[in-house]
């Protein structure tokens, strides 16, 4: 569609989305405090900006950023954009610190004749931290309560695996499991509580990808299965992202999986994902082993919990909580009859874990795995 005014290009934005939240750089935990000689060192993002600008004649894309409501951050001005161009269809990327919520504006300057298209916006986009998630029952719907985002602007975010589209991580989550399409099985996860916690902590905004499915079992994410290929689209669609939690292992125990298998598969999940996103990347297991409305299985349950205390040691891992001392049934475990799954007491303080293992892996930033 043309500007009817006159007849000047007009631009249409497909990338990125409202919500979205880009995989800082340059981040150094070290020197991020309030009063590092020339500012706390919070890193920077670059935006991926794609779309089409109809009419196109010789001419300039140019973009910028503004703070939205109480935003983190430092806004950019107008700057030029080198844009790789097909026809009217273009890529360019634009660099912006560390923050959000931001208002990213582009607009296209003709080069003959001065013409100015209007901006176009999209709005709010930031550049932060970025989580995939993966598992099963306890890192998806299927615990007692819908917890909230409690940030007043919303600065913690969700894409959702099959719409692609971004929003505010309130519970439900959105996940690639369709049984979660019914309304009355669709329940609360630890993760609204996690990054509560950590917003305020990071002073940026945080993105997540779920595609944690329940009553899986590690072999069921192994390379050539269909939750390998959920979580392979999912690097796919977030980008560079910070590492990947795994709230998972209840199931390898009802198998009886060894620790030497376990340690295994997770370990050929992630060298094939590492080949086909073309970067390596951190792991954090949790040792998530506990299931007492449906079993009691310590030794199975031990075998699980060596493979994750070898897999912490090992290079491109590292410590997630141990989420199995939240073990009381009624306290933090609910009922069968209920969720048989966290409570919202064990939401809030598996989450708390959560927060402390994310904490723990960003203090390495300026440091290792950067």
């Amino acid at each position: 569609m043309l500007d009817e005014r006159m007849n000047v290009p007009v631009i249409s934005l497909t990338h990125p989305k409202p919500f979205q939240v880009i995989q800082r750089t340059g981040y150094c935990a070290a020197q991020a405090y309030a009063n590092h000689p020339g500012g706390p060192r919070l890193g920077e993002g670059t935006f991926i900006i794609s779309g089409t600008v109809s009419r196109r004649t010789q001419g300039r894309l140019e973009a910028r950023t503004l703070l939205l409501q109480d935003a983190y951050g430092i806004a950019v001005d107008w700057k030029d954009l080198d844009a790789e161009w097909e026809g009217e269809q273009f890529e360019a990327t634009f660099l912006v610190p560390a923050g959000g919520w931001y208002r990213l504006e582009l607009r296209y300057i003709g080069k003959e004749r001065g013409e100015q298209s209007d901006s176009v916006v999209v709005e709010p986009v930031g550049v932060g931290e970025v989580f995939i998630i993966a598992g099963q029952s306890y890192a998806e719907n299927c615990n007692d309560s819908c917890m909230r985002i409690e940030d007043p602007q919303g600065r913690i975010s969700a894409l959702d695996p099959r719409s692609q589209e971004w929003r505010v991580a309130h519970d439900p989550q959105p996940t690639v499991n369709r049984s979660n399409d019914n309304e009355q099985s669709r329940m609360g996860t630890i993760w609204p509580a996690a990054m509560n916690h950590l917003l305020p902590l990071l002073r940026v905004p945080i993105g997540m990808a779920n595609v944690a499915v329940g009553a899986t079992s590690s072999r069921q994410w192994m390379p050539g299965e269909p939750l390998f290929e959920n979580l392979q689209h999912a690097g796919i669609a977030v980008g560079p992202f910070r590492a990947l939690l795994w709230q998972q292992g209840e199931s390898d125990v009802i198998e009886g999986t060894s620790t030497e298998v376990y340690k295994s598969r997770l370990l050929a999940i992630k060298a094939a994902l590492e080949e086909i996103w073309g970067h390596s990347f951190l792991w954090l297991p949790a040792k998530s082993t506990l299931h007492p409305t449906v079993y009691i299985k310590p030794l199975e349950e031990g075998s699980i919990r060596l493979a994750i205390d070898e897999l912490w040691s090992t290079p491109g891992f590292l410590p997630g909580p141990d989420t199995d001392i939240l073990a009381g049934i009624g306290l933090h475990r609910a009922l069968e009859r209920e969720s048989g799954h966290f409570t919202l007491l064990g939401q809030q303080q598996a989450g708390l874990l959560w927060c402390i293992a994310i904490w723990n892996l960003l203090q390495l930033s300026g440091v290792a795995n950067e």
